[in-house]
């Protein structure tokens, strides 16, 4: 089967609920208003999809697989800023551990991704 639209792409669809997850959880509490904290972790879980999305767009294996590498280094982001967000007390463990996991099954993903493409 061919895919003909990234939004098939189960990178993508995962990558979207990052998103969502994410933004979910720092809009509320001590969070929202940390605007630096914020605003980066919610630009990086973006990045995921985005990078997907426009490497997908580029119509060429070695491209796509190129935009796939920075997606997957926005998924670390995302990591590592969570880490920082329960560190300061602004996320519970649980957020943090759920919130890591998909961002992290992301990483997953769009690693096998990578590999298909070789």
């Amino acid at each position: 089967m061919k895919v003909k639209r990234f939004e098939e792409l189960i990178a993508w669809q995962e990558a979207r609920k990052l998103a969502q997850l994410v933004y979910s959880a720092t809009n509320t509490g001590r969070m929202a208003k940390d605007y630096g904290l914020r605003d980066q972790i919610q630009r990086a879980a973006v990045s995921v999809g985005s990078n997907i999305a426009e490497g997908f767009e580029r119509l060429g294996n070695k491209e796509f697989a190129r935009f796939l590498w920075i997606a997957k280094g926005s998924a670390g982001e995302v990591v590592s800023q969570l880490y920082t967000a329960v560190d300061i007390g602004y996320l519970t463990d649980e957020q943090f551990e759920r919130l890591s996991d998909q961002a992290r099954r992301c990483s997953y993903i769009i690693y096998k991704l990578i590999q298909s493409l070789h």
